[in-house]
This record gives C-alpha cells, sequence and structure tokens, in this order.
C-alpha cells in the first residue's frame, strides 16, 4: 500500500492551487475528469476541491457539506494497491464503510472511497506493477528533473521541465480524541493491514501527547496517530479548531532539504523558527555525524541521527498552519542514504531527538496565538 494522492477541501480552489504553485514549487496538470484541480511534483498528487451545495459536481456537494463542518483541510487520503481486490475484502470484513462503490476512473483503474477515522476518507486507487515501480523511482528521487508526470495519468498543462525540489509523500498524521488512540489504531490495523511502529510518549514544560507510528509492510505508507496527554496541549489545540479528529499535518520528502527551504522562503513559505540554542546543543552529543551545522542552521532545519551517527540523518522543518485557524501544517522531511553491509540504505524514524525542539517551537507559535498555560 502507498499513498496515492493528498485531497484537500477548500473555500477558494484558484487561491489554493495558486499558492501549491507559488510556495511549494508544484505544477498544475490537466486532469481528464473537471471534478477537481491537481497539482504534482515528483510522486505527490495534490488534489483541491471547493464547497458549493448548488453544484451538480458531487465533489462539489460534498466539500460544501465537510466545511460547513470543519475548517478547511486534508479530508481524503488516496490509498493505492495493486492488490485491490483482496485489499477491499479484507475492509468489507472488518467493517470498513463503503462511501462510493467501485467504479472505473479516468484512467481505467478500479477505485472506491473508504469512510477513514471520523469524517477522514480514504480513496483506494487499484495501480499496476509499472505505477508501483514508477511510484517507487519517484520516493528514491535524486533532485533530476521532471520530466511529465506520466504514471499519474495527467499530463502536464504547460509541457515545461521544473526542479523537483519536493519527491514524494513521506507520512501523514492523524491526530485524535484524547482516549481514541488505541481504539484508531486497532481499526486502521484490521481494516487496511497496517502494523505498528515506533511509539512516543511526549512531554515539554507545558503539554503532552502519545503517538503510535503506524505502516504498511509490504509498501511505503507511513501514519502516526497522536492523542493529547494534557488539556493545552498542541494536538488538543487542534482538535478544538479542527472540531474534531483530522489529519494534523503531511510530511514531504526532499532530497535536498538545505537548498529546497532556503528556495522556499524566497518564495515566501512561512516556517517555524528554531532557536539558535538548540545548534549549540547539537555539537553536545559526541556522535554527530556532520561537523558544521551553520547550512542547517541559516535554514532552521532541525537535525537528528540513530545512536552512533552511522545510519544517516534526518533534516525536518515545519510550515505554520497553511490556513487561517491553527489545524493543518506541512513537513519537509530529507533522509540521507548511507552505506551498511556494501548495501545503500536510508535513514528511518521520525526525528525523536527533535522532538523537544519542535513541540516548544509550536508551543511559541500556540502562546503567540493566545494559548494559556497552566
Amino acid at each position: 500500500m502507498y499513498f496515492h494522492h493528498l485531497h484537500f477541501y477548500v473555500r477558494d480552489v484558484a487561491f489554493w492551487r495558486d499558492w501549491f504553485i507559488c510556495k511549494l514549487c508544484f505544477e498544475a496538470v490537466a486532469a481528464a475528469s473537471a471534478a477537481h484541480e491537481v497539482l504534482v511534483q515528483g510522486a505527490i498528487e495534490i488534489r483541491l476541491s471547493e464547497g458549493s451545495k448548488d453544484s451538480e459536481n458531487s465533489e462539489d456537494s460534498e466539500a460544501a457539506t465537510y466545511l460547513h463542518k470543519h475548517p478547511p483541510g486534508l479530508v481524503d487520503v488516496g490509498l493505492a494497491t495493486d492488490c485491490f481486490e483482496a485489499t477491499l475484502q479484507r475492509a468489507i470484513a472488518a467493517g470498513a464503510t463503503l462511501v462510493t462503490p467501485v467504479s472505473i476512473n479516468d484512467q481505467g483503474q478500479r477505485e472506491c472511497q473508504i469512510q477513514g477515522w471520523a469524517d477522514l476518507r480514504h480513496t483506494l486507487v487499484e495501480v499496476s506493477p509499472v505505477w508501483v515501480a514508477a511510484h517507487l523511482a519517484g520516493h528514491q528521487n535524486t533532485g533530476h528533473q521532471n520530466t511529465g508526470h506520466q504514471n499519474t495519468g495527467h499530463q502536464n498543462t504547460g509541457h515545461r521541465h521544473i526542479e523537483d525540489w519536493l519527491c514524494a509523500v513521506d507520512h501523514v498524521v492523524l491526530n485524535v480524541p484524547q482516549g481514541e488512540l488505541a481504539a484508531a489504531v486497532d481499526w486502521y490495523q484490521a481494516v487496511f493491514g497496517l502494523v505498528r511502529g515506533q511509539h512516543f510518549d511526549i512531554t515539554t514544560a507545558h503539554s503532552g501527547l502519545r503517538s503510535q507510528v503506524l505502516m504498511h509492510p509490504e509498501g511505503t505508507l507511513q501514519m502516526p496517530i497522536n492523542e493529547p496527554t494534557s488539556a493545552n496541549s498542541q494536538i488538543q489545540e487542534f482538535l478544538n479548531h479542527n472540531r474534531g479528529a483530522g489529519i494534523q499535518h503531511v510530511a514531504l520528502r526532499s532530497e535536498q532539504a538545505t537548498r529546497a527551504i532556503a528556495h522556499f522562503r524566497q518564495r515566501g513559505l512561512d516556517l517555524i523558527s528554531v532557536p539558535t540554542t538548540y545548534y549549540d546543543g547539537l555539537h553536545q552529543r559526541p556522535d554527530c555525524p556532520i561537523p558544521n551545522t551553520s547550512a542547517a542552521s541559516r535554514q532552521q532545519l532541525l537535525l537528528d541521527w540513530a545512536p552512533g551517527g552511522q545510519q544517516g540523518m534526518l533534516l525536518q522543518t515545519f510550515t505554520k498552519p497553511i490556513f487561517s485557524e491553527p489545524t493543518f501544517f506541512f513537513e519537509i522531511i530529507e533522509r540521507s542514504l548511507y552505506q551498511e553491509a556494501g548495501q545503500t540504505k536510508r535513514a528511518q524514524g521520525f526525528g525523536e531527538g527533535n522532538f523537544q525542539a519542535l513541540f516548544e517551537a509550536i508551543e511559541r507559535a500556540q502562546a503567540a496565538r493566545g494559548g494559556v498555560f497552566n
């Protein structure tokens, strides 16, 4: 199982299409259907729909219903599989609800929409082994030129070659109310066959959260699920503003995070601030794999690595919430390559060494919005 697309419901599609193009260098493509706008970069596909109850387009009507209850956000996390029949039957047997029946999409693939946790949805899309190979190639992209996205079924509108600053969806994070984490984890395990990965209990001076990572054993899909452990947690703030569970952030993979972030900053992307003391602390770790952190410091990237410093490095940063309410944001992440036993491998994990700095940075932004810590 793999990430297929990310479908946002927004109030002004034209504005957000231009935002993704301007701020994150996505490219608009001509979709076979006018049901939604489509933007691509590397192996990432973004879809945008806006709410209109009067529209004959069912997606617009669904978006209007959603936006009446929630602020704009990521509503449908599309999932791709080359084992469609077995995956669908497993989901149905586990009690999943089909929102839409199985149909044939514009690319001749079977798909259907499954009700996810709370108001989240998952469009299950059948893909071929050729699609999987192309998707994995995008996941392993090393910054080459983008030559057309032919494997998504869309065509570039401008027929131009652009540099892919971002190459793949790394992980998607779901926030649920306190007390729902175990049930949500069990549901995704039963319905989609995900397995448990790392587990985190994070506590700062002001708040806390609990997180369980889920992943697919035969694919690249990774989905951490968070619940708050304090009433003033940033997870609880999200739940309050989102008016329920939902996707808090998506991590987009880059193979050149330092250059990408510098480029995005020039284009006006708003990112969190990291104090200079964070970089002083890095050099106190004896196994720091790089002697000079000045480039990362200039772009305020968080750095993390496994003990010993021999298993690659993670570089991470986070945008500020992109919508008017403090809900959804993006993470930019680079997983460096390293050699082990003659094999090339990629750094794993989720930057657990960065959690303290990350959540303190988010709490500073939370406090600036008027958040009160007891």
